[in-house]
């Protein structure tokens, strides 16, 4: 048997995926078996199998692995990612629980966070989305405000020396910052459909994108939901990073932060402490974690 060669997942396709190697060029490979757990981003050992062909023999260990779920399935998204960068946009509106459910499954896996808020050329929408996200920036969160038909410079540093996940639900514009940073993105795209010999993989897990020599940004579909049925309600309670010297003060162990006597994350929203919105959502979260 010939020696495994290294390389990185950048692009899936149900069971095939597409690898680049450390020569910087791409080869198919498909997994062992029926059942596959790569992602884009993982680190791979594939062995060739034939001249445009290989096979994934390994997965090199992993820094992150950013998943969701519900009760039936799990969905990976990416992996050895270190930043998620969630897009929302003036318009159309976005849900303020997709993005609270994507900051948790970030703080889950150790992950730095970046909301960039696009449409930031439309004053009365962007004016009301800001609002919106107010909640965020008040305990920490970084939001960057830009447009991105207009000028995506500010976004660039942030992606230094960062492997990034780009996420957001639909219509947010994620498309339109990806070929604003990247011109080459669809010319990336084309040669990807050109080495799999198919115009049919259009529906991709995600797609990876070299910025330059020490960054990579990683492209998901748009999601209009982010299960995380696979954390615990700890875990979840966790995720809200406001809420972290109020946990382990309630009265009752077993606390779930609904209307329950002495409940310290009630009276802290009862002071002003924290955002009854936020509280809201983690009660929705945590009554239906799928």
């Amino acid at each position: 048997m010939s020696a495994t060669l290294p390389g990185r997942i950048v692009a899936a396709f149900g069971r095939q995926y597409l690898v680049r190697l450390a020569d910087g060029s791409l080869l198919p490979c498909l997994t062992r078996g029926k059942k596959s757990n790569v992602v884009c981003g993982d680190g791979v050992e594939i062995q060739r199998s034939g001249d445009n062909q290989g096979v994934i023999e390994r997965i090199a260990p992993r820094t992150s692995l950013l998943h969701r779920s519900d009760a039936y399935r799990e969905k990976l998204i990416a992996a050895n990612v270190s930043q998620i960068v969630i897009v929302v946009a003036s318009e159309p509106s976005f849900s303020d629980e997709v993005i609270t459910r994507c900051l948790i499954a970030a703080f889950d896996q150790n992950l730095d966070v970046l909301i960039v808020l696009n449409k930031c050329d439309l004053p009365a929408p962007a004016a009301a989305a800001r609002q919106q996200l107010a909640a965020y920036r008040a305990i920490g969160y970084r939001v960057l405000e830009l447009s991105a038909l207009q000028d995506v410079s500010a976004l660039r540093p942030l992606l230094q020396n960062h492997t990034s996940v780009l996420v957001g639900q639909s219509g947010m514009g994620k498309s339109t910052l990806i070929n604003a940073l990247l011109p080459d993105a669809q010319a990336a795209t084309r040669e990807i459909s050109t080495v799999l010999d198919s115009g049919k993989h259009t529906t991709t897990h995600a797609k990876l994108y070299s910025l330059d020599a020490s960054s990579s940004l990683i492209d998901c579909p748009g999601v209009q939901a982010f299960g995380l049925h696979h954390l615990s309600l700890g875990e979840i309670e966790q995720g809200f990073i406001e809420f972290a010297q109020y946990l382990g003060q309630c009265r009752f162990r077993d606390c779930h932060h609904l209307h329950e006597p002495g409940c310290a994350l009630l009276n802290a929203v009862a002071a002003g402490k924290i955002s009854a919105r936020r509280l809201e959502l983690f009660q929705q979260i945590a009554a239906n974690k799928a």
